[in-house]
């Protein structure tokens, strides 16, 4: 990690212990390691421990480009007095990591289910963005009486070809991967750049930390992720949700890659 990212990330560390939420490495089963930040454990039952128990429990799901911490830090913070924060890094980011062949949003889905059973969350409302909607609906399809509600933001039930399609036509790009799995930093601040409605005026120095720190490794696995979350047209279905009446979208009105139009379209 780069002295400038390292630096931060300690002080998010500091401030997130602050507020009582902590990293912690759930084994799913051999092999299967999901990296969670969670309310912190405590044996004694400490105030702290015994509130995040009360709390109603909120999982943050990142999208294909960033981690957890990094795309949910400033929800954390705010977050944390009142509700039970959980934010998972998914399988081949940041500390999640399996020896499994499977890669498909199924997977991703049964692997947070499973490691927010081992926390003790028994009922959550889900915070999907782009590719963590995605995986959120496929949880909320499998899991139903773990997922009560759900907010998604910037996403779809399914990356079908017509979708992929026609995104990749409006950002000028040819693959997914091409996109999402960038060779520089330059490749990360298009990212920034495509996911953020003003531009993040961060010194390059540290879109190099977060190259260096967060696109480096597990490039092949991503890119087997990528080609397992798309799906034929004529294969997608609707699934039936039994919280349909509690999956809430929020959306930007300027999202290039998830239109309005297709906001509308998962309304309906």
């Amino acid at each position: 990690m780069g002295k400038s990212l390292a630096m931060y990330m300690s002080l998010l560390r500091v401030l997130l212990r602050l507020v009582g939420v902590r990293s912690q490495a759930v084994e799913i089963e051999p092999g299967t390691v999901v990296h969670f930040w969670a309310p912190a454990e405590n044996p004694s039952k400490t105030k702290i421990h015994n509130q995040a128990k009360r709390k109603p429990a909120v999982v943050f799901l990142h999208g294909f480009g960033f981690n957890g911490i990094s795309t949910w830090q400033f929800q954390m913070l705010a977050l944390a007095k009142d509700y039970a924060i959980y934010v998972p890094d998914f399988v081949f980011f940041g500390g999640s990591i399996t020896d499994k062949t499977e890669r498909s949003p199924a997977f991703q889905a049964e692997c947070m289910a499973k490691g927010l059973k081992k926390l003790g969350v028994e009922k959550c409302t889900l915070v999907g963005l782009s590719y963590g909607g995605m995986v959120g609906f496929k949880m909320a399809e499998m899991y139903p009486d773990l997922v009560d509600s759900m907010v998604v933001t910037c996403s779809v039930m399914a990356l079908t070809e017509s979708i992929t399609r026609s995104a990749l036509e409006r950002i000028g790009f040819s693959s997914w991967a091409e996109v999402l799995i960038p060779e520089t930093f330059e490749g990360v601040k298009k990212i920034a750049e495509l996911c953020t409605y003003k531009s993040l005026a961060m010194p390059d120095f540290f879109y190099r930390d977060i190259f260096q720190d967060m696109f480096i490794n597990h490039k092949k696995e991503r890119v087997e992720l990528l080609e397992a979350l798309q799906v034929m047209d004529k294969d997608f279905y609707i699934p039936h949700y039994p919280q349909a009446q509690r999956i809430h979208l929020l959306w930007g009105e300027e999202d290039v890659l998830f239109t309005m139009e297709i906001a509308r379209n998962l309304k309906e």
